[in-house]
């Protein structure tokens, strides 16, 4: 085809859909009608789609909701139980929960403990015997001016126990942590000559004296706390007296030591048994 047929073809096209047009309008208003429907109808589209969607992430956010407020209340029911089932009561009479007097821990003393040592050079030599039991992380050993930090290893394991039960304690009560303080162990026949200069009311038939005797404080304690991190809960020392009191009660309860608490030394005496 010539370009000249080819131009002649084209107008004659455009000339007749010209009168088509202009014989037929309907159609050109149908046309422009179904294509402004379509621009009502896709954003009516898209937000049909939007909602559905929202609708099916509905149900998820509800349960993501759901799962928080739920593990929410389950710390809050675990807080309250422990609370409930671990309060702090202490005991009613501590002369009551802890009576046995020093003839009757100096019988089992002697039973189980070493023989009297004579100085502090002795207590070293006989490490076969003893056992040192200052380097436990469960409690603090106060300067010891008048003892050694020497016992039999039976004692030495009873008064780990006794620390590490009390953190146990501590902690399922909510308290912070706070060591117990060792204030007398192992005493040479040396230490004793030295304690009747000052208290001529000093018993030569100490318990101290066998290895299976130890004092822990009830009105002194060691904080535990991180020196780099948040200032720690202040604690009376009575609230603490009241646990440690529990911890020492169930221990002698279970036939694992003999018990004194001592008003004037401020201490609760304590044998292996």
């Amino acid at each position: 085809m010539s370009k000249n047929n080819y131009l002649k073809g084209f107008g004659i096209v455009v000339i007749v859909l010209a009168l088509v047009r202009c014989v037929f309008p309907s159609i050109a208003l149908k046309a422009d009608a179904v294509t402004e429907e379509d621009k009502v109808k896709q954003p009516t589209e898209q937000k049909e789609q939007t909602e559905q969607a929202e609708q099916t992430m509905q149900p998820e956010k509800i349960k993501q909701k759901e799962q928080t407020k739920q593990t929410a209340l389950t710390r809050d029911d675990t807080k309250t139980k422990r609370q409930g089932v671990h309060p702090i009561v202490g005991v009613l009479s501590y002369s009551e929960a802890f009576p046995d007097s020093n003839d009757v821990q100096l019988e089992t003393a002697k039973r189980l403990g070493v023989q009297a040592v004579s100085d502090r050079q002795e207590a070293e030599q006989r490490k076969n015997e003893l056992v040192y039991m200052a380097a436990s992380p469960y409690y603090h050993v106060d300067r010891l001016k008048s003892s050694i930090p020497y016992l039999v290893p039976r004692a030495a394991v009873l008064l780990n126990d006794l620390g590490r039960h009390f953190f146990d304690s501590l902690y399922v009560k909510g308290i912070p942590l706070h060591k117990m303080v060792v204030t007398s162990v192992l005493r040479s026949q040396e230490d004793l000559q030295q304690l009747k200069t000052k208290n001529f009311n000093v018993s030569e038939n100490s318990c101290h004296l066998y290895g299976t005797t130890f004092d822990i404080a009830y009105n002194r304690y060691k904080t535990v706390s991180d020196p780099f991190g948040p200032q720690r809960r202040e604690v009376s020392n009575d609230t603490l007296k009241w646990v440690l009191s529990e911890v020492v009660r169930d221990m002698r309860k279970q036939g694992r030591c003999f018990v004194k608490y001592e008003v004037k030394q401020g201490c609760f005496h304590i044998t292996v048994r």
